[in-house]
């Protein structure tokens, strides 16, 4: 039910891709069609030959009836294929060579009623009516839903009027009319058809196993990417925004940097296992209060973090996430001192101010970056929170675009520091470890 609001949703890029594989997809249509039209004539003189001796009038109209419309069908497949080479087909025209499809199976099987003059009761006795598993594997093959539907309808309709359809006359010897269509040379046509149908859903499953392989492939290769650029901006690149992202923009955002504090000196003598489980306990914590505040993390830089916060109340959830962050290192602090290991705490940086941001570089080696004063601005309030004895310090920018009350929520107003590549004093404020 999802699937024409999808449709509708598709990109300008992705619809041109979209109609050049369907545009592909007819072109392995015609080649089929040629190739049963030509199965089918070479099955018709096999049987014919199987019979020799022709005699009963109707059926020599039966063989010729067969005869025009295969060489047809064959000249439709041959058109459309010269039309596709040439580049003169258009997505817009598979929609008549779906209506020709069912037309050439439907005409093909009234005329074969009229001819014999069988009643529509008889109608699956025809050898034509074997044609339609061929025709709707065209429709499978072309991978497009309202098309395959389309064709469903229009052949089970015409069937189900011909079901309904007399004869003006009763043929004379009707019974032996329906029992020839039952004999050999009409069933072995029968499986040739088949057989073709068989074939066509063969070529349909290639190449839907070969879409399902790239599609594989592209997961892949997005999961691939997510382990270089952050989960979000891999998305969006998979989903073809790699030249936007290279662009560049301006924005508003908020970053903030978190680091472990005394990790220098702790490592001193620990094995390098040790070292490694920690900066990954410490990791993921950063990234479950990532997580949950809409946190986009840019990069690890050894046992430090940078988070990235855009988009809809980005400078609140950027505070929400400096104050979790403060929580679960304490928490962790804690667990470890009661463990009996060495507790370690963190410093918080969080600024809010225009950035600079973009992808550098090619698919295979991409690095999104963020520059601009902002960015050194909240390295360096991580920085700070050593001389001020604090665990985070947050720019009153920061808090005035979160909409927060710093007296009320508990922040400490602190001086104003002239931060290095500042001429003015930035007005700040802190919390202290718990």
């Amino acid at each position: 039910m999802q699937l024409l609001p999808a449709l509708s949703a598709l990109r300008p890029q992705e619809s041109a891709l979209l109609s050049a594989a369907e545009v592909e997809a007819e072109r392995i249509v015609a080649l089929l069609r040629i190739a049963v039209a030509l199965g089918l004539m070479l099955a018709m003189l096999l049987a014919v030959e199987a019979v020799r001796v022709i005699e009963e009038p109707h059926l020599r109209r039966q063989v010729g009836l067969a005869a025009a419309t295969m060489l047809s069908y064959l000249a439709v497949g041959g058109l459309i294929y010269w039309a596709i080479g040439k580049q003169l087909f258009k997505p817009w025209m598979i929609w008549p060579a779906v209506f020709a499809d069912c037309a050439f199976l439907l005409l093909n099987t009234f005329l074969s009623l009229v001819n014999t003059g069988v009643p529509g009761g008889a109608l699956f006795a025809m050898p034509a009516v074997w044609m339609a598993p061929v025709v709707l594997a065209f429709g499978v093959l072309r991978l497009n839903p309202l098309r395959l539907a389309l064709m469903l309808v229009l052949i089970g309709t015409g069937f189900a009027w011909m079901i309904l359809w007399q004869p003006p006359e009763a043929a004379p010897d009707l019974a032996g009319r329906i029992r020839l269509t039952l004999d050999s040379p009409p069933n072995f046509i029968r499986l040739v058809m088949l057989c073709l149908a068989g074939g066509v859903l063969v070529v349909a499953a290639v190449r839907m196993r070969a879409l399902l392989h790239r599609s594989i492939e592209e997961a892949r290769q997005k999961a691939n990417l997510t382990r270089y650029l952050p989960a979000q901006l891999a998305g969006r690149l998979a989903g073809g925004g790699l030249e936007a992202l290279q662009e560049g923009r301006q924005q508003k955002m908020a970053i903030l940097f978190i680091d472990i504090r005394g990790f220098t000196s702790w490592c001193e003598g620990r094995e390098p296992q040790e070292v490694s489980r920690l900066i990954t306990e410490f990791r993921t914590r950063v990234e479950d209060v990532a997580a949950r505040t809409g946190g986009l993390i840019d990069k690890y830089i050894g046992d430090a973090a940078m988070v990235l916060f855009e988009g809809e109340r980005a400078a609140a959830r950027a505070l929400e996430c400096a104050e979790g962050l403060a929580a679960q290192m304490n928490d962790w602090r804690r667990a470890r001192e009661q463990a009996g290991d060495t507790g370690l705490g963190v410093g918080v940086g969080v600024h809010w101010g225009e950035v600079f941001s973009g992808v550098t570089g090619t698919q295979n080696r991409l690095e999104y970056s963020v520059f601009g004063d902002t960015v050194n601005t909240a390295a360096r309030l991580e920085q700070l929170t050593k001389m001020q004895g604090m665990q985070v310090v947050a720019s009153a920018d920061l808090l005035l675009a979160a909409g927060a009350e710093p007296a009320r929520e508990g922040w400490i107003s602190l001086p104003a520091e002239v931060l290095r590549g500042r001429s003015k004093g930035l007005a700040l404020f802190g919390k202290a470890q718990e």
